[in-house]
């Protein structure tokens, strides 16, 4: 596995794992709809999250929550734009889009992203060869079904073994189209179409993920897996996604994307204390 990433330029360093802070510009996420929608608001948060140590920020336009409705790329483009193009001469660190859609990673590169994060792992129209003509990196996720369904019934045989199979037919993928090796990163979806039986097995199978040769990214901040659990509000879950953190950490994975910056990066310093021993 590379120890780092080449994000357009600014260089995302992976001998440690690194905290994605997430910069929703939705009226309709789970956690934060409408938080940031507005552009000054949005603004301001990111570089909140860039001064408590955020080292990328993923911007997204479009709500990916069980239930959510399609977003146009012209609306999705109207949002994220403005703010790519300002964090791009405000911040030094890497700026991730959160899409699937082939115009939007264009767009969003152009303006000044250096990763594309797609829930969807290229198989929406286009997007493979956006990406191969796009030369950074891609995280391709995991996920059974869409976003206004993945919920209602999922079902596996075997989650751990269906999962990596997809993942490694994903990276086939982009390999065919052209895409280096180098510029992969892995995520095993947790919450897109499945059960908390499902993101409990997946969870503990991380190094198995690990293990395939690509850094992994894990997003389970805020997500239902810890409400169910803990039985706790959206807004009182960051305790669990820390303790999700610290495990993921442990067993190898490179980043960890969160609402919660700050808290995570404490974490993680102290997980890199004990290791490094």
């Amino acid at each position: 596995m590379s120890l780092k990433l080449d994000c357009a330029g600014r260089v995302l360093g992976l001998q440690h794992p690194c905290v994605m802070g997430i910069l929703n510009i939705t009226p309709d996420s789970f956690s934060d709809g409408g938080d940031f929608f507005g552009y000054e608001c949005a603004l301001q948060h990111a570089r909140e999250m860039v001064a408590n140590g955020a080292d990328m920020i993923d911007v997204g336009g479009e709500s990916t929550r069980p239930g959510a409705s399609v977003v146009s790329e012209q609306q999705e483009l109207d949002r994220v734009l403005p703010l790519i193009e300002a964090l791009a001469t405000e911040v030094d660190v890497p700026i991730s889009i959160d899409t699937s859609k082939a115009g939007v990673m264009r767009e969003a590169v152009s303006a000044g992203a250096g990763f594309i994060n797609d829930v969807n792992a290229l198989r929406s129209e286009g997007a493979l060869a956006a990406a191969a003509t796009l030369s950074v990196p891609i995280c391709l996720m995991h996920r059974q079904g869409v976003p206004s369904t993945m919920q209602q019934s999922p079902s596996y045989d075997n989650v751990l073994l269906e999962v990596e199979v997809f993942l490694r037919e994903r990276v086939a993928a982009c390999e065919a189209a052209g895409i280096p090796p180098q510029r992969l990163v892995l995520d095993p979806g947790f919450g897109f179409g499945k059960t908390l039986k499902h993101n409990l097995t997946l969870f503990n199978g991380l190094p198995r993920f690990v293990d395939m040769g690509f850094p992994v990214m894990i997003g389970v901040s805020r997500k239902r897996m810890i409400g169910d659990l803990l039985n706790t509000p959206v807004d009182k879950r960051c305790q669990g996604g820390l303790t999700l953190a610290t495990l993921a950490a442990w067993w190898g994975v490179s980043i960890i994307r969160t609402h919660d910056v700050k808290e995570t990066i404490d974490t993680l310093k102290i997980c890199r204390a004990l290791k490094d021993m």
